[in-house]
């Protein structure tokens, strides 16, 4: 365990620090596009924060490949360096878009060579576990396509859920450490060496997200760009690759009897990893509603919208860090809940904990479409929206107001000109009182 988070805090050091030099290097580089209609943000923001990321992923290959513990994963496997070599490829191909914004389809070619490098390198699917039939030996044809179609989904995945400051990052990073326990779990508990290299991969992308996340939080200074969010997602396919499609069920032991039964009892426990949109659920959806929306209009499956989950909370009424944090939770129940269940898929207490947490999620979830009467006692213990006001008082602010934006109006239309300058509508963007999102609003009391 101790060579795991040495790796982990070595990654995360190296890709912490280098962020801010590349920042810099973005803005000189001109990596700062225009603000486009789907952005959230409203300043020119610079990308290339996948370089950081990349630096920090090499660094961490290269200190574990001198720890004692781990160096035998670079001996007896081509994995390591099979990772590498799609991680550079997908890299470039990210610098190339935050740069020059190349055409989607061919980075879709490329995430497919990236995912082929790494299967002609012996990263690739070999097996299944199947329900009912025991262990389905896959063909070279099965095999690199499955490989290549589980890389180009969550690459696609991760990169559509990068909406957010920290999002992706974020969610990145809670799939990483779910993956890490389990992955550490068949490693040191029953001895697989098979379960190093998932194992490794797990804790390096755990330290390439914490290392960006206190550049990327609300307000972000830099953004990863399609060169991080595609790079953290083809690390996370190959981990779930390398520890699902390469070890066999059976050097489990888990169960006694046929190889059949052995397979049937392991399916919670593998059906989690050989998906990993199973872990990243949320960006999975994400991914399907976002093509199925796309589409039902008549549009191309990659052209961009604001239709995304986190769009969708920032509509609601959700502030930017609060949608953060919800799909945070969501991430980590579904995760871990997984986790939890291939652990020990007998026990109904996680069954009724996750569903238990499921209500609470949607409570939050849905906590802005309605404002709770609090009772006059408990007035103090909440936020100042969820607290009655009498009417006197809420006429008075309303009379004050009104004069106000009279009086303004007023010495407005005195002071102009008519003939060299045009009314300013009241609520236009670009004039105090524009949020984020567009011009604020004022909200009539219901009360």
């Amino acid at each position: 365990m101790r060579e795991y988070l040495l790796t982990l805090c070595v990654t995360a050091a190296v890709t912490y620090l280098l962020t801010g030099p590349v920042r810099k290097f973005a803005i000189v580089a001109g990596a700062m596009p225009e603000i486009r209609a789907r952005d959230v943000h409203r300043e020119p923001t610079p990308r290339l924060g996948g370089i950081a990321m990349f630096f920090g992923l090499c660094a961490g290959l290269l200190v574990a490949d001198h720890l004692t513990n781990l160096d035998e994963v670079f001996a007896k496997s081509n994995e390591p360096r099979a990772l590498l070599s799609g991680a550079a490829l997908i890299w470039l191909i990210g610098v190339l878009d935050d740069k020059f914004e190349i055409d989607a389809l061919i980075k879709l070619g490329g995430q497919m060579i990236a995912a082929g490098v790494m299967v002609m390198q012996g990263l690739t699917i070999l097996w299944l576990p199947v329900p009912g039939v025991g262990n389905v030996a896959l063909t070279q044809w099965q095999g690199t396509l499955l490989t290549v179609a589980l890389v180009v989904i969550t690459i696609n995945a991760v990169n559509f859920v990068d909406g957010l400051d920290g999002l992706a990052a974020g969610m990145v990073c809670i799939a990483a450490g779910a993956f890490f326990l389990y992955a550490y779990r068949i490693w040191y508990s029953y001895g697989i060496e098979a379960a190093a290299p998932g194992t490794l991969f797990a804790a390096i992308l755990m330290g390439m997200c914490l290392g960006f996340l206190p550049h990327n939080m609300h307000p972000a200074r830099i953004f990863m760009g399609d060169s991080g969010s595609m790079l953290i997602g083809l690390v996370l396919a190959a981990g779930a690759i390398s520890i699902t499609g390469q070890l066999d069920p059976d050097a489990l032991k888990l169960f006694a009897g046929s190889e059949k039964a052995a397979v049937h009892q392991t399916v919670p426990v593998y059906i989690p990893l050989l998906l990993p949109l199973t872990i990243i659920a949320v960006p999975a959806a994400d991914l399907v509603l976002a093509i199925v929306r796309r589409t039902w209009r008549g549009q191309s499956p990659f052209a961009a919208d604001r239709g995304h989950l986190h769009h969708r909370l920032l509509e609601i009424g959700h502030s930017h860090s609060r949608a953060v944090l919800i799909m945070y939770f969501w991430s980590a129940l579904i995760a871990f809940g997984a986790l939890a269940y291939s652990v020990n898929s007998a026990s109904m207490w996680i069954v009724l904990g996750v569903v238990f947490l499921s209500a609470v999620g949607l409570v939050l979830l849905l906590l802005p479409r309605f404002t709770p009467r609090v009772p006059v006692w408990a007035q103090a213990f909440v936020p100042p929206r969820y607290r009655r006001r009498r009417r006197a008082a809420r006429a008075a602010e309303a009379a004050a107001e009104a004069a106000a934006e009279a009086a303004v109006a007023d010495a407005a239309c005195e002071a102009e000109e008519p003939a060299e300058r045009a009314p300013v509508t009241a609520g236009m963007s670009r004039v105090n009182g524009a949020t984020a999102i567009g011009p604020r609003s004022r909200f009539v009391d219901r009360h």
